[in-house]
């Protein structure tokens, strides 16, 4: 045999680079990996990243330092699918840190991410390709642009994967993407609701829970919640809530249903399946407050609907909010007090909050340290007091009066509005309303008119027209100063606030302290410039100015010219003449202080002395005899009643003694003690006279026929006798009347020094004196000096209407020229003695001569 040989090895080309194993532990060799153009290094490249990505947060951001982002989005829809899988593996890791999604949104890279979801792709690649667009869809950005890429669909489509981890991943990211609505109309249109309603089964808790929050955010939408009903999604709700062991669901499931029930034939769908009454059940008896909550909003939402609402109180409603009241979660009392004040627009849910004693256990919360338990609470009680007094008697039982009244001095404005509101229901009950002013209402409500919210000023205002009813509310707030903001509310531009400010103004009208109060405010002149605007005018502006002056009668004559049968003349009356609507009256006492003018004089009607009594039962001449010093009050001139006066030795023996006083007196201390002295009225003698006289010679006569001639005669004769028509000129009564002026040194001349009268003093005196003995007549102002009374008076009845009933007739008294004459007030002669004006006499030489003398003397 031969010798063998050596088989020799084939050479490798010259050209050709052998290969090399290659082992690095350096991350940033890795990274330059990336670019390498042989696919095995890129896979190891990629797959070693995932691995070293998956570690923790720190790997993450040195990835991102040394760029590896941008070059496995560029990797992700690589054509070699191992490549792919880890690339997208990896993206879909580091996704998960919030400074790597920063760098990741300046990238293109969401249209590959979205194509790694198609159904011929791993599984793998669904579950990280999700958890990268799960992670994206927290920012509101990427959101968008997810769905503007078009991936919604194939996230629904993932939500029925047999993978768990790709269904948690797609469920989550569709939760987050349907915060916005656009995604939520698109999910509905997509028929999403069904595969998100299947989860509701998965065996997995955290895929469940992300089901109900998805579920809660859509069923936000009115077209969602209806899809979720033609799915029977009410019926999936209530299997969990059924379920005792999927307990950590049942909050969720709550809120779901309870956003449901924004549609009445949502509640009609659950009521006939029988669920409503285990729903609320569920609510009121629900270990988790939070789902409480959000379930009673729901209800208070859905319950503004009148036909829900009515459901609602039949399936028993009303219990399960009594429940919710014991609740010891502020939250939930909130909301039930919320519920309970939206309930009560119902009269049958007002009957069954008393009787479930809801109200005993909302009193309490009003003195609660939580703001918006104590607004809710007032808001509740409000409601509940409404137009129910057996409600208002319930809430006073409880002892909620004081807690009320505290509440309006909060200062949070919807709290003050609720009490306010509360406590004007309560008030309409006397007894309460009583109750309500010991605790000091009044002193409480004067801020409230000082706020600058219209509704506080609405709400005050009316309070104010409700505790004003009686004199005692009235007097106090009229001394704690609540007048002058409530006049001030007259000026408001809101037609609710200044409604109600007239509604409390004609309230507060009803007795003369606080009349005079409100007109010494202003409040006459306000309402009568009310009253000139038509969009500013209401109907309680019209009674509040008619108020004012039914209770103050010198404003009622001056402003209108006419005192009715029921305006009583008093003490203190004065007639400062005919004032131009919109102008302000004067009060006497500042009338008092002007300076002598040439204006006509004010006449004065006051028979009630300094000392504040009268001598009704003392005759004329010992009424003049016993005049005090204080009749001249105001009256420097000590000539003002010497003719009148005569002197008596007790009265001169007083004087003697009084100026033996001053002498002894520095001068300046008797001056600073005369300006310190308190003004008062001054007192009319002579016209406490008269009221003597007539009291003892008219008013015994038997007829009221009688009793009007003879006062018409006794008024004549004390203001200068009859005056025949054709010498009205020749009587001088323009000059006693200066001689008056100049002799008082004042303006202002009391009745009963008149001696010589006209229309207008006589029958200002016929009024005050016929009012004194109970004889209706009225008093109205002419023009050109005219005024005159008239009577009402049932005539004597003929023969054929003998039984029948005769109305009475109106006739003016004459008290001028044929005095004692009755006129009917259709006739010419009244006309004649109405008014210059309307005089039908063409040939009257009266009427000319007044003519003569207007056009001279008054006109100029």
């Amino acid at each position: 045999m031969g010798k063998k040989q050596k088989k020799e090895v084939e050479a490798s080309p010259k050209d050709a680079f052998n290969s090399l194993i290659i082992e690095s532990k350096n991350v940033q060799t890795v990274v330059l990996m990336l670019d390498s153009p042989e696919d095995e290094i890129l896979l190891k490249a990629c797959e070693a990243i995932y691995k070293f990505a998956e570690k923790g947060d720190e790997n993450k951001m040195a990835l991102l330092a040394l760029g590896a982002v941008p070059k496995l989005a560029k990797l992700i829809s690589h054509d070699d699918k191992q490549i792919h899988m880890y690339a997208t593996m990896g993206f879909g890791v580091m996704a998960t840190n919030s400074e790597v999604r920063k760098s990741m949104r300046q990238l293109d890279f969401l249209p590959s991410i979205i194509a790694c979801l198609a159904p011929d792709d791993d599984v793998v690649v669904h579950e990280l390709a999700t958890l990268c667009l799960s992670s994206m869809s927290i920012d509101f950005t990427s959101k968008v642009e997810i769905y503007e890429k078009g991936g919604l669909g194939p996230l629904i489509q993932l939500l029925s994967s047999p993978d768990p981890d790709v269904q948690k991943n797609s469920i989550e990211c569709i939760s987050n993407l349907v915060k916005d609505y656009m995604c939520r109309v698109a999910l509905n249109k997509m028929n999403g609701i069904f595969p998100v309603l299947n989860l509701l089964n998965s065996e997995y808790p955290v895929i469940q829970q992300l089901a109900l929050q998805t579920l809660i955010t859509i069923s936000n939408d009115a077209g969602s919640r209806k899809t979720l009903f033609q799915n029977e999604g009410h019926e999936s709700l209530l299997q969990v809530l059924d379920s005792p062991e999927l307990s950590d669901l049942h909050a969720d499931a709550l809120h779901v249903l309870a956003n449901c029930l924004e549609e009445a034939q949502n509640i009609t769908i659950i009521r006939e399946s029988g669920a409503l009454e285990k729903f609320l059940l569920f609510v009121a008896t629900s270990s988790f407050p939070e789902a409480q909550r959000h379930a009673t909003n729901a209800i208070t939402r859905s319950a503004r609907n009148s036909e829900t609402r009515n459901i609602f109180h039949q399936e028993g409603l009303e219990k399960a909010l009594v429940i919710l009241l014991g609740i010891n979660n502020d939250a939930v009392k909130i909301a039930a007090c919320e519920a309970v004040s939206v309930m009560c627009s119902s009269e049958s849910s007002k009957e069954t909050f008393r009787t479930e004693e809801a109200i005993v256990q909302i009193v309490p919360l009003l003195t609660s340290d939580n703001v918006e338990m104590r607004e809710a609470a007032a808001l509740a009680l409000a409601n509940l007091t409404t137009a129910n007094s057996s409600n208002a008697s319930a809430v006073f039982d409880a002892e909620g009066v004081e807690p009320l009244v505290k509440l309006l001095t909060e200062p949070v404005d919807g709290i003050v509005v609720n009490a306010a509101a509360t406590i004007t229901n309560l008030a309409l009950q006397e007894p309460i309303r009583a109750s309500i002013q010991n605790c000091g209402a009044m002193t409480a409500i004067v801020e409230p008119l000082k706020s600058t919210n219209t509704l506080v000023q609405s709400k005050a205002a009316l309070l104010v027209a409700s505790l004003a009813c009686d004199i005692n509310g009235r007097t106090e707030l009229r001394n704690v100063g609540g007048l002058e903001p409530l006049v001030e509310l007259l000026h408001s531009n809101n037609d609710e606030v200044r409604r109600n400010a007239c509604w409390a103004v004609l309230v507060c009208g009803k007795d003369e302290p606080t009349t005079a109060e409100l007109c010494k405010l202003g409040a006459l002149e306000i309402l009568q410039e009310v009253n000139q605007s038509s969009s500013h005018k209401n109907n309680f502006s019209d009674a509040a100015v008619k108020r004012l002056l039914d209770h103050n009668a010198a404003l009622k004559y001056s402003l209108t010219g006419y005192l009715s049968f029921n305006d009583i003349i008093t003490d203190g009356f004065y007639d400062p003449g005919w004032i131009k609507p919109g102008m302000k009256v004067l009060p006497l006492e500042e009338l008092s202080n002007q300076e002598v003018n040439q204006h006509r004089p004010i006449l004065l009607i006051n028979a009630k002395r300094a000392d504040g009594h009268q001598m009704a039962g003392l005759s004329a001449e010992e009424k003049l005899t016993e005049t005090p010093s204080a009749a001249s009050n105001r009256f420097p001139s000590s000539k003002a009643y010497s003719k009148d006066k005569p002197s008596s030795k007790g009265r001169s023996r007083g004087k003697k003694e009084e100026e033996k006083v001053k002498e002894e007196q520095p001068q300046s201390k008797i001056e600073e003690e005369e300006r310190n002295k308190p003004w008062e009225c001054p007192y009319d003698v002579l016209f406490d006279a008269y009221l003597s006289e007539i009291t003892r010679n008219i008013l015994p006569l038997l007829s009221i026929r009688e009793q009007i001639v003879a006062l018409a005669t006794f008024v004549s004769e004390k203001m200068g006798g009859p005056i025949h028509k054709e010498k009205l000129h020749e009587f001088n009564w323009e000059l006693h009347i200066a001689d008056l002026k100049f002799e008082l040194k004042s303006n202002i001349i009391p009745i009963g020094k008149i001696q010589k009268g006209v229309y207008y003093h006589r029958a200002l005196l016929f009024k005050a004196l016929a009012d004194r003995i109970g004889i209706s007549c009225s008093l109205v102002r002419g023009e050109y000096n005219r005024a005159w009374n008239e009577v009402m008076l049932v005539d004597q009845p003929t023969q054929d209407v003998i039984g029948l009933f005769i109305p009475p007739t109106k006739y003016i008294v004459d008290l001028m020229h044929q005095v004692g004459n009755l006129m009917r007030t259709d006739s010419p002669d009244a006309a004649h003695y109405e008014s210059y004006s309307s005089c039908k006499h063409t040939t009257c030489k009266c009427c000319k001569q007044l003519s003569w003398y207007l056009d001279h003397f008054e006109n100029k």
